[in-house]
């Protein structure tokens, strides 16, 4: 396809139209010319490819959701994933799948919280690479969204994200761009949302000045469904195709103002373009669907939903009560036990292919246990039912061990609207108290895709958290209770003892729904709870196993370094227990001390290991720039600050008992520029400044410097005349002339 004589050919009203939707689903085809047309479709967990009946998609394999796979930590295990995506998506003639989903969870009320993957860029973004890469193996593109700062559903689609520049990059745009730069995906949906009072949909700085100039970025973008304000602000911007198409009102705007002046065909001609290098893109890749045979794509890949279940659970607790026996008597409580929750609501809902049902597979994992049922609670009541309550502590008390099936029903969590509280219902909660006094081998079982609170986690001794692990969620299951998978998931997402004490709490929800600030700024999840030195109920990167590890050493290939090059470090761990175990590595990186208030430690690094009985591992990282710097506003880049750096390894985030050293050079020291409005501190603080600044008051009759230091600290320099010192205008304006001549590099 020549693309740039198929762009001569088009006309206005042909190039404006190619940039909407046909219809939800595909990009326009111009009868006049042969441009394929190009078939989207939902994600990111599986497959939504709709059929002529509104409401139904065809059956796919419905994988685990964000939030589950954020707990993997296993980058490979998402390129698997994205693999199996990519043959399903071609199965049935989608060359763009909708996902990943990479916001971060800002708040655990957040109702799509279950669809992104963790409160920590590094580890969003990683695996969003991963998985990116797997389904574009495959010949399929990607939708890597939604960009950005789109992390509350109420009121999305007006609602004005405010975030200081530091923050924005560090926190919110870091995950996005590490999966730009080293997966490419095809194309990138803008979110709903305002961001700092412009719509992303019209965002030229995110659009262009920092996706494609910045990160070279060099696909093709489009809108979330229904995300577009003013169409051709968006063509100006960088939005190439506005979804979902379908209504002229979009092209009627961008035709209107080519015609009026108010946009350049040049800038319509490079959305035009990206579009048809899309079409293009997608059609190089079709012709290969008559390889895959369906019946066995789906085993194959069911199998796989439960390989990835089985990494992605996280044992929260365990007090010698996991694994359990295969022999005995056994009492299963809870309705989600028949009738489980393993999938978020809204446009990633999947028509599965089947769907394994726990108490079904706990009975399947061992046949010789008598098993009991009992419900616990109603699906269609909130509210406790004093009867099925007292049958079941009736049945744990006759039982060896209780295992209770609970978490968040549909109806708590979904896309379009955000959970007011972190509670479970009463009748969860009612017959998890009421089960706990009647057995002491209690497990709860979780299936939710957001933290909860739980103030009856000290009762029971055991808690396993399921997430929404997909259609093969009860199989999962029943092979970490019974050992026959030893647990390895460990959390993205840190789950406060309650909601008051997550970082965003004064300012999630809003008194206004068009307006959200993020003013606890980086200070997210883990950053947040270990600069306030407050305890969680269970910590970022937290996860038990049915062995244990021993982080045995740690070594740096430098002591001293420029920021140019790179720290190869490497860590070596053990399996200490009797059994094999996969461990999530952690690496963090802290500044011992800085000029800006930074994080504690943050997540720069990870890595998952299988290890045998005593068997150990060297494991190695490597560190660049960007895992010791800070984003300068003034500077508007990455600054690192000279000095020590502390590399903290471990199993957690309050887990780090492996530590090296290193000093790092910046390559350009930052340049320093006083004005009379500095303050009397950065003067002083800077050896050759503070000479001129001796010099000075020593000339104008001041000399009391020394002696009053302490509190002069805070002056800024144009006050320095009330401690006595005297001087003309023109003699302080050469003063501070001088000042930034000595610091000059």
């Amino acid at each position: 396809m020549d693309i740039q004589e198929i762009l001569k050919k088009l006309t206005l009203e042909e190039k404006a139209y190619l940039c909407s939707g046909a219809d939800p689903w595909h990009t326009v085809s111009p009868k006049s010319f042969s441009i394929p047309q190009v078939t989207v479709s939902d994600g990111p967990h599986g497959l939504r490819r709709e059929t002529d009946v509104p409401g139904q998609s065809e059956p796919a394999t419905c994988f685990p959701n964000g939030s589950a796979l954020g707990a993997s930590w296993d980058t490979a295990l998402l390129s698997e994933l994205g693999a199996a995506l990519g043959e399903e998506c071609r199965s049935q003639g989608v060359s763009v799948l909708l996902g990943p989903a990479v916001n971060i969870k800002r708040s655990p009320l957040c109702g799509r919280n279950f669809e992104y993957y963790s409160e920590d860029p590094c580890l969003a973004g990683s695996l969003a690479a991963a998985y990116i890469n797997g389904v574009q193996k495959e010949g399929v593109g990607t939708s890597l969204k939604h960009f950005a700062a789109n992390n509350k559903e109420t009121g999305r689609l007006t609602t004005d994200t405010i975030v200081d520049e530091r923050t924005l990059r560090e926190i919110y745009l870091s995950a996005f761009e590490y999966a730009v730069k080293n997966a490419r995906p095809w194309t990138i949906m803008c979110a709903y949302n305002r961001l700092n009072g412009t719509y992303c949909s019209e965002n030229k700085y995110l659009l262009t000045d920092i996706l494609r100039s910045e990160w070279g970025f060099d696909g093709l973008v489009m809108s979330d469904w229904g995300a577009v304000s003013d169409r051709d602000k968006g063509i100006e911007a960088g939005l190439d195709l506005e979804m979902p198409g379908g209504c002229s009102i979009g092209p009627q705007k961008i035709i209107r103002a080519v015609k009026n002046g108010n946009l350049s065909e040049a800038a319509l001609d490079k959305c035009v373009t990206r579009v048809l290098k899309l079409a293009e893109k997608a059609a190089a890749q079709k012709g290969t669907a008559d390889k895959l045979d369906s019946k066995v794509m789906f085993e194959q890949h069911h199998a796989l939903a439960r390989k990835i279940a089985e990494h992605c659970m996280v044992l929260l607790k365990n007090e010698a009560v996991l694994p359990l026996k295969k022999s005995g008597h056994l009492a299963v409580i809870g309705e989600f036990a028949k009738t489980q929750r393993y999938q978020g609501g809204g446009s990633s809902h999947i028509h599965p292919t089947k769907l394994d049902v726990p108490l079904d597979e706990i009975q399947k994992a061992a046949p010789e246990l008598s098993v009991s049922f009992s419900a616990g609670y109603s699906l269609s009541d909130d509210q406790p039912n004093t009867a099925l309550i007292a049958e079941a502590a009736k049945a744990a008390a006759e039982a060896d061990t209780a295992v209770i099936f609970a978490g968040l029903p549909d109806s708590y969590e979904s896309e379009g609207f955000d959970r007011s509280h972190m509670r479970m219902p009463k009748s969860h909660i009612a017959l998890i108290e009421a089960v706990a006094r009647a057995q002491k081998k209690t497990v709860v079982v979780l299936s939710n895709g957001s933290p909860i609170e739980m103030p009856w986690a000290d009762r029971v001794p055991a808690i396993l958290e399921s997430y929404l692990c997909g259609q093969a969620t009860g199989g999962a299951q029943a092979a970490i209770l019974f050992g026959d998978v030893n647990p390895s998931g460990k959390l993205a997402e840190t789950f406060p003892r309650q909601l008051s004490d997550n970082p965003s709490y004064l300012n999630f929800p809003t008194s206004s729904p068009d307006l959200v600030q993020y003013q606890e700024g980086v200070f997210v999840g883990y950053r947040y709870y270990e600069k306030k030195q407050l305890a969680p109920l269970f910590p970022f990167g937290h996860g038990l196993s049915y062995t244990t590890f021993s982080y045995l050493a740690i070594e740096t290939d430098h002591t001293e370094m420029q920021e140019d090059n790179t720290l190869t470090v490497r860590v070596t761990v053990k399996n200490t227990g009797s059994r094999a175990g996969r461990e999530i590595v952690q690496l963090y990186v802290s500044d011992a001390e800085s000029s800006v208030v930074r994080p504690v430690k943050e997540l720069r690094d990870f890595c998952s290991i299988e290890l045998k009985p005593d068997e150990e591992r060297t494991v190695v990282f490597t560190l660049s720039k960007r895992a010791f710097a800070y984003y300068d506003t003034a500077m508007h880049g990455w600054t690192v600050e000279d000095g020590v750096f502390n590399i903290l390894v471990g199993g957690s985030s309050v887990n780090t008992p492996l530590c090296a050293s290193v000093t790092v050079h910046p390559a350009v020291p930052k340049p320093l520029s006083f004005t009379r409005h500095t303050l009397t501190a950065a003067v002083w603080d800077e050896p050759a400044a503070r000479v001129i600044l001796q010099k000075f008051l020593a000339k104008s009759g001041f000399t009391g410097l020394e002696a009053q230091a302490d509190w002069m600290r805070d002056m800024p320099l144009r006050n320095l005349f009330m401690f006595g010192a005297k001087y003309t205008q023109e003699e302080f304006d050469c003063f501070i002339m001088e000042l930034n001549r000595a610091v000059a590099p």
